[in-house]
């Protein structure tokens, strides 16, 4: 496999290309976040180990730069910040794994090559599908059945977020935090809202419905033979209704 190694450290990034170098693998090498990222988005890497503090752009800041570009290479983050909450920050910023210094030559490598085995995970997170609806995540552009669906930001992050759930009801708790990234439930039927008109653009004149409500429960989408939608909201409204406070919030 070919490797970018991102470290500031010489020692540390000798230490690393060594081990690759030794398990057969070619090595390119950066020391700092803006090499780094030039090196890494002219592709061709099949892995990247990726320092988390980096000088002139930061590790987790590469990795931001990387997938917001449409890069899937799958990336190994080093780190003296062993912490839990490091870790998931690392994980939930785009990385796929996770190695804290000091670290064994040996784990590195294998961990490495773990990663280097998984091209059509990497490949996925380049499009979401369910059925005839595509979502492609590079360009953001959303199909069903061919058929090109135009859809606000909220409306696009919204489907993106039940999407990656596919198969799990997700409640209004779950959507309050992942795609308005408010911790607590305020007094708005935003949800409704924003579930309302995504399903006149994704499921109105397309054969079978996608989108669920579950009352009580939430939301999922997916093609089931359990039954028909409920159609009711868990406030008692129908989950069309637009007109309750707080439904315009973007």
């Amino acid at each position: 496999m070919k490797i970018l190694i991102i470290e500031d450290d010489d020692r540390t990034a000798a230490q690393v290309a060594r081990a690759l170098t030794e398990a057969g693998h070619v090595v390119d090498r950066a020391g700092d976040g803006r090499d780094g990222l030039f090196l890494a988005t002219g592709g061709g890497h099949d892995v990247i180990v990726l320092d988390r503090m980096l000088p002139g752009l930061d590790g987790l800041a590469v990795l931001g730069a990387l997938r917001g570009a449409g890069q899937s290479v799958p990336v190994l983050i080093l780190s003296a910040l062993a912490h839990v909450d490091e870790r998931v920050r690392g994980l939930k910023a785009g990385g796929d794994d996770y190695l804290s210094k000091p670290f064994a030559a040996v784990e590195l490598v294998a961990r490495v090559e773990a990663l280097g085995r998984r091209p059509a995970q990497a490949q996925a997170r380049d499009r979401l599908v369910i059925a005839d609806l595509d979502i492609d995540l590079r360009t953001r552009r959303v199909t069903r059945a061919g058929r090109a669906i135009d859809l606000r930001p909220q409306e696009y992050r919204l489907l993106e977020f039940l999407m990656r759930h596919d198969g799990q009801v997700v409640t209004r708790a779950m959507l309050y935090e992942g795609v308005w990234d408010f911790h607590f439930e305020p007094q708005t039927n935003v949800v409704e809202v924003h579930v309302s008109r995504l399903r006149q653009k994704i499921d109105r004149g397309f054969g079978r419905p996608l989108i669920r409500t579950h009352r009580g429960g939430g939301y999922s989408i997916g093609l089931t033979d359990d039954g028909p939608d409920d159609g009711v909201s868990d406030d008692g409204n129908p989950d069309g209704g637009d007109a309750a406070a707080g439904g315009d919030r973007d």
